[in-house]
């Protein structure tokens, strides 16, 4: 069984989060919610989401892949070192990693896109190509281990594009 991490904070985008990981558990997968510290959070659209699991928690070795959804969220998640560590330990292991939508700001602080080909909303195509990144206008676009994809319309292409990857991977 595949185990999927998926990083939450208040804000994230109902669809973004909620649709991978349904779609994700449909194939068999283990997704974990994952937060700063346990409890309930919310989307912007007022979505629940019940987290068991906090950063220390966890030991990103242990997982296949990691989905960040958009939303405001990924603008708190990237200031906590805890997540850039999880992001670059998935990374480095050359595991798949979905972002979404606004997401590409923890890849970005991260330090894990210099040369990678990506997309993302247009809101933050600046800030993916001023962080070495090539900005593609495409629904889904995959580059070795990330995922990327533009807004909730393009999650079909997307997940797509990510259980490709994912079934790929030994």
């Amino acid at each position: 069984m595949k185990k999927i991490l998926t990083l939450v904070d208040e804000s994230f985008e109902d669809l973004e989060l909620w649709y991978p990981v349904y779609r994700l558990r449909e194939e068999g997968c283990q997704v974990d919610l994952v937060a700063k510290k346990p409890g309930l959070y919310h989307g912007k659209y007022g979505v629940p989401c019940q987290v068991d699991l906090c950063f220390t928690d966890i030991d990103p070795n242990d997982y296949d892949g990691l989905l960040v959804p958009g939303g405001w969220a990924p603008d708190k998640l990237r200031r906590f070192p805890e997540v850039l560590d999880i992001v670059r330990t998935i990374h480095s292991r050359g595991k798949v990693i979905g972002e979404i939508c606004h997401a590409g700001w923890v890849l970005i602080s991260a330090g894990i896109l210099k040369g990678k080909t990506v997309t993302s909303t247009v809101g933050i195509r600046d800030d993916m190509t001023n962080a070495g990144a090539t900005w593609v206008d495409e629904k889904s676009v995959v580059d070795g281990n990330i995922v990327s994809a533009q807004v909730p319309s393009t999650l079909p292409d997307y997940m797509k594009d990510y259980i490709r990857v994912l079934n790929s991977q030994d």
